[in-house]
């Protein structure tokens, strides 16, 4: 038997990771500036992660949701703490595909309506209707394109506000940073606009963080960057979306549901979500960003390699918040990708915009880091 073809790869073998640093099979070292599309968010085998998850293998792995797992309830008010959600309640599954998946279902459950409302070069995910919902027709089956999906422009107020009057929608589904899309965001005027009608017309607001959320931003989910003035908070989505940095390389998602919402047996399920090691991975993160107050070291950060991005006339633009950052050239980056990799061995990561360079390393790296980042980048461009 032999894989199934379907990822186009550098021929590049880790077998060692510490940090940002990636050893290969023939020990030459690497520095990881993409954290395998986000997900890195405290560095590779960290030691307070990989002790939490080795002593949690001595006791229990797995078992069902069938049985009582306190490690859920422990993960679920840990992070509504440090996220400042503490008024959601939290369904745990395994990537973020299916936490949008289950995020929409639950949308059209709440609504009793079916059709949805997402965003130009959007990406929820691959399956069912997180696919639908993904502005990228490459990807989209036939079987996926049964869903009733409207895709619009960002910060268009008035094409949203003719969509939703039709009272046809179960949700909205929209990335605060997009991700693969390109690091384009709704401004915080349309993001409280949409919030707001959304509200008038009973439809569920979802906010995708799977790859923006767990303190990439600068800020807990990128969604907080945007305050609803009337009420001296953040706009409010009804349902959040999470995988991602949330289990530093352990596959875990999961949705925030506002408890407004209300749950029955049966609604949601899955096996493997929210199991023992799952949930040890996930308090490990929390555990680290917490004390090592990663979530201000990605904002301070953030600024710096803007400082330090802003010296290079090649880039044309910056894009993004905190360490999801996007560098825009008047060319196409995939040749200077590979350069990167291969004379500079430097993992960077690429966007549905071509042009694109995108960068998101672990929440905790350092200034030292950055400048060896531009170091290399100055000598291919």
């Amino acid at each position: 038997m032999k894989l199934f073809d379907v990822y186009p790869l550098y021929d590049v073998t880790p077998t060692k990771a510490k940090g940002i640093e990636v050893w290969d099979d023939k020990g030459e070292k690497y520095l990881d500036f993409y954290g395998g599309h986000a997900v890195i968010s405290i560095g590779h085998t960290h030691p307070h992660y990989v002790k939490r998850i080795k002593e949690q293998l001595d006791n229990i792995a797995f078992y069902s949701n069938s049985v009582q797992n306190p490690l859920q309830k422990e993960l679920a008010e840990k992070l509504g703490r440090l996220s400042g959600c503490e008024d959601y309640d939290l369904f745990m599954c395994n990537s973020g595909a299916e936490a949008n998946e289950n995020a929409l279902k639950m949308a059209s459950f709440h609504t009793g309506k079916s059709k949805v409302i997402a965003f130009t070069n959007s990406f929820h995910g691959r399956t069912s209707a997180a696919v639908a919902a993904t502005d990228n027709p490459n990807i989209n089956a036939p079987i996926n394109k049964q869903q009733e999906v409207t895709f619009l422009a960002l910060n268009d107020f008035d094409t949203f506000e003719k969509t939703i009057q039709s009272n046809e929608y179960c949700a909205v589904i929209i990335e605060a940073i997009q991700g693969v899309g390109g690091l384009d965001e709704p401004t915080t005027e349309f993001f409280q606009f949409i919030a707001k009608k959304c509200k008038e017309h009973q439809v569920v607001l979802i906010a995708d963080e799977v790859q923006s959320g767990y303190g990439r931003s600068g800020r807990f989910f990128a969604f907080q960057h945007h305050l609803d003035t009337e009420r001296s908070r953040s706009v409010q989505p009804d349902i959040i979306s999470i995988a991602k940095g949330m289990g530093n390389g352990f596959p875990v998602g999961g949705i925030l549901i506002h408890n407004s919402f209300k749950p029955s047996y049966g609604l949601l399920g899955t096996t493997f979500g929210g199991n023992h090691l799952a949930c040890t991975a996930s308090l490990a993160v929390l555990e680290v960003l917490e004390k090592e107050n990663l979530i201000t070291n990605a904002a301070e950060l953030g600024v710096y390699f803007r400082e330090k991005a802003s010296e290079i006339t090649e880039i044309k633009n910056i894009k993004g918040r905190g360490l999801m950052i996007g560098l825009e050239f008047d060319f196409e980056v995939a040749p200077l990708r590979k350069r990167m990799i291969v004379e500079q061995h430097m993992f960077t990561g690429s966007a549905k915009n071509k042009k694109l360079l995108r960068f998101l390393p672990a929440l905790n790296i350092t200034k030292k880091d950055i400048d060896l980042f531009f170091d290399g980048l100055k000598k291919v461009v």
